[in-house]
């Protein structure tokens, strides 16, 4: 077994979600649920199919961000991995209903972060183990990084 980390490419102000399914329906379960949640979203998603034809399936509403789900999706190579770019909304606008799909089985994670996806390879093929997102902490917050955190989350309508 060989271990690998894999960087995956973050679309421009952007976010990416990648996470683990069992069936090749999911591609068209993630396109619906995410246009029928938040239909303004663009996003592209790819799917790693891992039997049959053992194809990466595309689906979306953006071209650009199809491509890059592709990408990672290609990069990564793992099978039953989903690999969802998105534009104009958020993964929490997004994830209770993406963890609502019958053969979802994990996300690994939803970010703007710099990412990097932590693979295992055999003679069978890849699968994710975790995800390195973002960096490592630098301290602990102070009572002024608490009153910052807490304004802005209401500056932004995520509290009242």
């Amino acid at each position: 077994m060989e271990l690998k980390t894999i960087r995956l490419e973050i679309p421009a102000e952007g976010n990416i979600i990648v996470g683990q399914s069992h069936f090749i329906k999911t591609v068209e379960d993630l396109y619906e649920a995410i246009v029928n949640t938040v239909p303004q979203m663009k996003f592209g998603i790819a799917f790693c199919e891992a039997s049959g034809a053992c194809l990466i399936r595309v689906e979306g509403n953006d071209p650009e961000l199809e491509a890059n789900a592709t990408e990672n999706a290609q990069a990564v190579a793992a099978g039953h991995t989903f690999y969802i770019s998105m534009r104009e909304g958020y993964p929490i606008n997004v994830l209770n209903r993406i963890r609502e799909i019958p053969e979802l089985c994990n996300i690994y994670c939803a970010t703007a972060n710099p990412v990097e996806v932590i693979i295992a390879e055999t003679e069978q093929g890849r699968g994710i183990l975790g995800v390195i997102d973002g960096a490592s902490p630098k301290g602990i917050e102070s009572q002024n990084d608490r009153e910052w955190r807490q304004g802005f989350l209401r500056k932004i309508g995520y509290k009242r």
